[in-house]
């Protein structure tokens, strides 16, 4: 959405009550099942259908070619918890207080979809990973914001009522660290023919850890397959609106917890055959918070005045492939605390815009290590390449992209993404660029300000005073 557009939308402070608006139904007027399926730090392009040519991913590509692909998907955070808590409030997670960091409560004043479903007669529940990691008891909620938790998606259906729709989330923890060394490689992968991510130095440990990250797509694929035969020998797959996509990239040095694509871009296909023409690539950019209001627009409902997200059903029915709504032209992403690998348990705040032609980021907090303080450097997943990185540092292969993940970096930073698509060359500081770099920088703050971010009205460290629950700092019990 442009900014024009975007100040036109009113952004109230409360919510109001799901009211029926819509009339998106199947062919016979049927409210469809909404089948939402998440992996744990999956990252664009790591698909087959994208032309990676190691991993498999054969059920993603059939969402794909029999839906829509979605080529420039982002994450609100490249966070676990912010992230989730984007997508079930079809907020910035920027907005959420606590829900802004990684372990942390999803305060019950923020509305989520679906409880907003189950209050419309929707069968709704989750299994394994919802919204997580945290604690839902110090928000005020008495159940995870992803709905009741169930053993299984057998279970769940089995416990449905006669005629009711659904709403399921399915949370695998796949391809989440720590994995099983050279599985990949023991599963028939070839190292020499992994593409290794730009960010990262091209050695035997690297390609193999890679393998191993591929390996767990692959399972968390194969796992989603198997829902979709269940729906489909029920007779309920084209009347189900099912969503493959991540919560946030690959979990490795310069990817996770950053905001370049590599930590916020990720897989998104959505397959609706009753009401969504298949076989379509598009490049609107879609947010994750995106995806509160389709779910409720599809399910006949209208978003609560608090949403930021963006109902993009229209451009889910409209037929068409490739740019689709000229508004979509631009996405936000951020970040505060991902761990506590500072002194002081504090995070690095970062807010970015990202275009077709650039990303632009601000980090709030330059004098902080971004990846965590020396030598731990936390808030990036202990990993062999990770370790690899850290013990050959002072190689010429090595040091720069050492520096790149690990060292600290500039207030701004600008990437031209038509010259430098992998982000390892900041041009912020070129005269040639400063035009391009103060836009981007004005249309970030303007957005960022009309939405309420701490960031932008002088209160931002307060993202820093709220509760970290891991390292087992768990709530007190009352009483």
């Amino acid at each position: 959405m442009d900014r024009r557009g975007f100040l036109k939308t009113a952004i109230g402070a409360g919510a109001v009550g799901a009211l029926a608006r819509y009339s998106y139904g199947g062919a016979d007027g049927r409210r469809p099942n909404i089948l939402f399926c998440i992996a744990d730090d999956w990252g664009w392009p790591d698909a087959s259908i994208a032309g990676m040519p190691v991993v498999q991913t054969p059920t993603f590509d059939r969402v794909a070619r029999e839906g829509v692909m979605f080529e420039n998907a982002f994450v609100s955070a490249p966070s676990c918890t912010p992230s989730r808590g984007a997508i079930l409030t079809g907020q910035w997670h920027w907005r959420l207080q606590e829900g802004g960091n990684l372990w942390s409560t999803l305060p019950a004043r923020f509305d989520v979809y679906p409880d907003m479903l189950e209050a419309a007669g929707y069968h709704v529940g989750y299994t394994r990973k919802g919204w997580a990691p945290g604690f839902n008891e110090p928000g005020g909620r008495a159940r995870n914001p992803a709905g009741s938790q169930y053993k299984d998606f057998a279970e769940f259906l089995k416990k449905r009522p006669d005629g009711r729709p659904f709403c399921f989330w399915f949370g695998s923890q796949d391809p989440h660290r720590p994995y099983q060394w050279r599985s990949g490689v023991e599963s028939g992968m070839e190292i020499a023919d992994v593409r290794v991510p730009a960010p990262l130095p091209d050695s035997e440990t690297v390609r193999t850890d890679v393998c191993d990250y591929y390996w767990e797509v692959q399972r968390f694929d194969r796992e989603v397959g198997e829902l979709i035969k269940a729906l489909e020998q029920a007779g309920e797959l084209d009347n189900t609106l099912v969503v493959m996509t991540g919560d946030n990239g690959m979990p490795f040095p310069r990817c996770k917890s950053n905001l370049y694509d590599r930590g916020t871009h990720v897989p998104l296909a959505v397959r609706w055959p009753a009401r969504v023409a298949g076989g379509r690539i598009v490049r609107d950019f879609i947010s994750l918070s995106d995806l509160a209001p389709t779910f409720l627009a599809a399910a006949g409902l209208e978003p609560t005045d608090m949403m930021t997200g963006r109902n993009f059903l229209d451009v889910l029915t409209s037929g068409k492939s490739g740019q689709v709504d000229p508004q979509r032209t631009l996405v936000f992403t951020g970040m505060e605390r991902h761990t506590t690998g500072r002194a002081g348990g504090v995070g690095y705040p970062m807010r970015a815009i990202r275009t077709h032609d650039h990303l632009y980021i601000r980090n709030f907090k330059p004098d902080r290590w971004p990846a965590g303080d020396p030598e731990v450097y936390r808030d990036i997943d202990n990993s062999p390449t990770k370790t690899y990185m850290m013990e050959h540092r002072d190689e010429p292969a090595v040091k720069r992209l050492f520096e790149l993940a690990f060292h600290k970096r500039p207030a701004e930073e600008l990437y031209d993404l038509g010259k430098d698509p992998n982000q390892l060359e900041n041009v912020a500081g070129r005269p040639q660029y400063a035009e391009v770099r103060k836009a981007l920088a004005d249309e970030l703050m303007a957005r960022l300000t009309a939405t309420g971010d701490p960031r932008a009205l002088g209160g931002g460290d307060v993202f820093d005073t709220y509760p970290y629950y891991g390292d087992g700092n768990a709530p007190r019990k009352a009483g």
